[in-house]
């Protein structure tokens, strides 16, 4: 199939782009021994798990329907951390994960005796904040995430073999390097008799300039120190760069500036530009008054914020152009909505000989199937 056959909105997704991504995570692997997990909770594209397990060593899940999904899709470790576990789903739960993660002692002691033999490990929170976006914040003041020292003076933690951290958002190793002086700091007297250390999510491995000579001495300064087994869960960084968003200019009104109306919504289908929020990269685009044309693009639904950002172009906008935004394909697949009763993107993959597959198309159905 040709691009320009391709039904809009739809993800593409590169497998050549992605297979780049992962080769640098087998590579930082191998060198160091750390062992690498998918976060679905940022990626959850199965149809391309096949490629994926053949260079990281399993998933991790934020609760039971991604862990079904990472065992029955991707094989290897799967590994589970939630706030809080549900009664009626943890019994399921425990027997899909190889590794199960806990919020709090209170939540270790409730559950650890139904875990049935599986690796069980605890969430620590260093209380060391690293960015400054307190939505996505682990360590700021009032977090539910994570047990602070604090909390675990006099608390037992017989059972726990590993400790797992995730502070981090689209951070260098500048910040993990720094939130591990802080675990050590307060928690080092548990670290002598753990198995493993899981440094979570949130760094930004694959992108260009990452310091990866300073997460390798992160990862050795564990194993050396203290023995450990290091685990990494990054999930932007598997996919960074690796998806587009196509879609397609429907209208062009003016309200004191041009405002160009095209299929595709920042609410419904990319969410993170209005929750972080963020101006999405748009190929051949510059920003306002870089080129000629300056344009705003909105989209189609009822919501007045419905707006992607404001960019400037060689020449006017037409109904018909199609617009390709970049790094769509993390937080996206796996965030998006039916709101407007819009419909849901295709899934595209990109083979390597240049050909698009379409992977999964949404209609009426998939909407209806959510409603009652």
């Amino acid at each position: 199939m040709r691009f320009e056959d391709l039904r809009t909105p739809c993800y593409v997704v590169d497998e050549e782009r992605l297979e780049e991504n992962l080769r640098l995570l087998r590579g930082l692997a191998e060198r160091t021994g750390a062992r690498v997990l998918l976060a679905q909770k940022a990626f959850s594209m199965f149809a391309v798990y096949p490629l994926v397990r053949r260079y990281l060593d399993g998933t991790a899940a934020s609760g039971l329907y991604e862990a079904r999904l990472g065992h029955e899709e991707f094989g290897g470790e799967t590994h589970v951390f939630s706030p809080a576990y549900r009664e009626d789903e943890f019994a399921e739960l425990a027997a899909l994960c190889d590794h199960i993660v806990f919020n709090s002692p209170a939540q270790l002691r409730k559950f650890a005796s139904a875990a049935g033999g599986k690796k069980l490990g605890l969430r620590i929170n260093p209380e060391l904040s690293t960015q400054e976006r307190a939505i996505y914040d682990p360590c700021s003041p009032g977090s539910r995430l994570g047990a602070t020292a604090a909390a675990l003076e006099g608390e037992s933690l017989a059972g726990v073999t590993g400790l797992h951290f995730h502070t981090l958002c689209e951070q260098d190793a500048d910040a993990l390097e720094a939130t591990l002086d802080a675990v050590e700091g307060k928690f080092g007297k548990y670290l002598d008799g753990m198995e493993w250390i899981n440094f979570g999510g949130g760094h930004h491995i694959t992108r260009p300039g990452y310091d990866l000579p300073r997460l390798e001495r992160c990862i050795r300064r564990m194993r050396e120190k203290y023995g450990l087994t290091v685990y990494l869960e990054p999930g932007e960084a598997v996919a960074l760069n690796a998806g587009v968003l196509v879609s397609t200019v429907l209208d062009v009104v003016h309200n004191g500036l041009d405002i160009a109306i095209i299929d595709a919504s920042a609410a419904c289908h990319m969410p993170d530009v209005l929750e972080m929020p963020y101006r999405p990269p748009l190929e051949g685009s510059g920003r306002p008054g870089e080129k000629p044309y300056d344009c705003r693009l909105g989209g189609p639904t009822c919501l007045a914020g419905d707006i992607i950002g404001d960019y400037s172009f060689d020449r006017p906008l037409r109904p018909g152009d199609r617009l390709v935004f970049g790094d769509m394909a993390i937080y996206t697949m796996v965030k998006n909505n039916t709101f407007n009763g819009m419909r849901l993107p295709d899934i595209v993959l990109k083979r390597r000989g240049g050909e698009y597959e379409i992977v999964r198309s949404f209609g009426y159905a998939d909407f209806k199937g959510r409603l009652s």
